[in-house]
């Protein structure tokens, strides 16, 4: 999956007349063109700038596929491209199948049923100075108010001195509570403090893991502390 503001895939058109493939060459547009060798719609090598990137896309797909013949539509392989907006903040999927069905949907992601997996430090594609994190987890400690201190210094001594987002933690009688609100920190070093202080198969609640530089959906994990174990949700990006 690529990550940044742009185009990716192609739609497979299958075989088609020359008069058809010669159209189809010169409908080359910002973002499209047809590839003779692959028999397919591609996106050009150099990245556009000009013009919203969605329906300027989905306008250069429709016209080409508008100017292929009925009876060959039925030879299509089909094929998707995956748009990132402008903005970086919107996955948009478009989907062609044979027979000339097009799909244009936007990525809604949610976890409600996505698959839980240990702990896999790969999955995070976010660089440590990057991390936006929120979220709430509690553990039992020994010493509140030692380990409630610790790790209020690791959230305001990371990257520097002008720590961002709210993180509060409350020390009670027997163990700690955090809040986190758009705090930036790595979550791996948060986890190994958490895991000094933590008493034995004590630490519950989730932390959701997303990006300040770049807010793609690729880019949202979760972390679900439960029954002394740690695991991670990818979000589910469509229906």
């Amino acid at each position: 999956m690529f990550q940044e503001f742009g185009c990716h895939g192609s739609i497979d058109v299958g075989t088609l007349p020359p008069a058809t493939i010669v159209e189809l060459e010169r409908l080359s547009g910002e973002w499209l063109e047809y590839d003779r060798d692959a028999g397919a719609i591609v996106v050009r090598h150099i990245e556009p700038t000009a013009g919203p990137i969605v329906p300027t896309v989905v306008s250069e797909l429709v016209h080409m596929l508008a100017t292929i013949p009925f009876e060959f539509q039925e030879h299509w392989g089909g094929g998707q491209l995956l748009i990132h907006t402008e903005d970086v903040g919107r996955l948009v999927r478009i989907t062609v199948v044979s027979g000339g069905a097009l799909h244009v949907e936007w990525a809604h992601p949610d976890y409600a049923g996505a698959e839980r997996r240990p702990f896999d430090r790969a999955l995070i594609q976010v660089e440590p100075y990057e991390q936006r994190l929120n979220g709430r987890v509690t553990f039992a400690t020994s010493d509140a108010s030692r380990s409630a201190l610790a790790l209020h210094q690791l959230a305001d001594t990371f990257e520097g001195l002008y720590p961002e987002g709210d993180f509060r933690v409350t020390p009670n009688d027997d163990s700690v509570e955090i809040t986190m609100r758009d705090v930036n920190l790595d979550v791996e070093t948060l986890m190994q403090a958490l895991q000094v202080h933590a008493g034995p198969g004590s630490l519950t609640g989730v932390i959701a893991l997303s990006s300040f530089k770049d807010a793609v959906p690729e880019h949202m994990l979760r972390l679900v502390f439960e029954d002394g174990a740690v695991l991670m949700q990818q979000p589910l990006l469509w229906d």
